[in-house]
């Protein structure tokens, strides 16, 4: 047990940290050099969707034919890249042009926004400004609401469920700043219904995240990288049993074209599969139909880096888009 001088060092990292390594941590900084001839070379091309299983580009049409068979689809983001937005409403859009239902589930709210949520989506009673004064958007997500605003107005423009899948902030940095076993004793843990929670520590996830969090903010104390690991942990259980929820409730209402769970979360939550599709998997003992698409920005100086991504199978898909007006993204490995 770390004591009161240690949390408050922790703390002090954590919040400095929390955005980046929790949100979606995954890369070290890649070289913005390269030529057209390299790109050309590799086959890769900004707009391409790549299925990582063949190595090969699908179009459009192919990936909506694996989609259509999905109880989940997981879009993982480089946060606030209007580009990939708009890739993820390409694709609801399609689905809704086919009479599906599909439920839009965002990293962006927590829990305790859910009523405000159903509030504003559901009805005319509520503003934009007091929505996002409600929902403390400034203190829970931060950035332009613009830039996740499109996600939010389809759904409401099409009656569409709306759901907030992380854990309330609170609660996260609850496990940051102590630890997941004193966080289980605090009465957070119990209002929001965790006493009864599994958090499973997977080898393979614990070895890709503690990794990534020491590549992202080296120089930290053991225990700021080990509460933060305990603190993502909750964050990615907690965003799987939301969808678990999701899925049982669309399975007890078969024939009425609901779904699928639409997961738009930062990238770093669905890598190789590990933080939220696979809790979600172990939770439904491995009886779910689900499909990755993680979204990048194609440079031609991280052909390289793609050309890994695609290897060690990010993800099911890999979607090349053009990069967002804050440049090229930060990988730490």
């Amino acid at each position: 047990m770390m004591d009161a001088s240690g949390q408050q060092t922790i703390g002090s990292w954590f919040s400095a940290c929390l955005l980046l390594a929790l949100a979606g941590c995954v890369g070290g900084e890649v070289s913005a050099s390269g030529s057209s001839e390299t790109a050309l070379a590799s086959g890769l091309r900004e707009g391409q969707i790549i299925d990582t299983m063949t190595g090969q580009p699908i179009s459009v049409e192919q990936l909506m034919k694996s989609l259509r068979e999905q109880e989940v689809v997981y879009f993982g983001e480089e946060h606030h890249n209007r580009f990939h937005i708009d890739s993820a409403l390409s694709i609801l859009n399609r689905f809704s042009v086919e009479g599906r239902r599909p439920v839009v589930a965002m990293e962006m709210f927590g829990w305790d926004s859910q009523a405000i949520l159903d509030r504003y989506v559901g009805g005319n009673d509520l503003g934009r400004q007091e929505f996002l004064t409600q929902v403390a958007w400034p203190q829970t997500w931060g950035g332009p609401f613009e830039n996740y605003e499109p996600l939010v107005a389809y759904a409401k423009s099409a009656h569409l469920p709306l759901v907030a899948l992380n854990p309330p902030k609170s609660l996260v940095r609850l496990v940051a700043r102590k630890g997941l076993t004193q966080a289980r004793q605090d009465a957070d843990w119990t209002r929001w219904d965790m006493q009864d929670e599994t958090i499973v520590d997977d080898p393979a996830y614990r070895e890709k995240i503690i990794g990534q969090l020491r590549a992202c903010h080296d120089g930290g104390p053991d225990e700021m990288y080990q509460t933060m690991y305990e603190a993502s942990m909750v964050r990615d259980e907690g965003m799987a049993r939301t969808i678990v929820s999701l899925i049982e409730a669309m399975r007890a209402a078969p024939g009425a074209l609901a779904g699928p769970v639409v997961s738009y979360t930062g990238g770093g939550h669905i890598q190789y599969n590990l933080p939220v599709p696979k809790r979600v998997a172990r939770r439904l003992s491995n009886h779910v139909r689900q499909l990755s698409i993680y979204m990048t920005s194609f440079e031609q100086g991280r052909i390289d880096d793609l050309h890994e991504m695609i290897a060690d199978k990010i993800a099911d898909y890999l979607w090349l888009t053009p990069v967002s007006a804050q440049g090229t993204p930060r990988r730490c490995r």
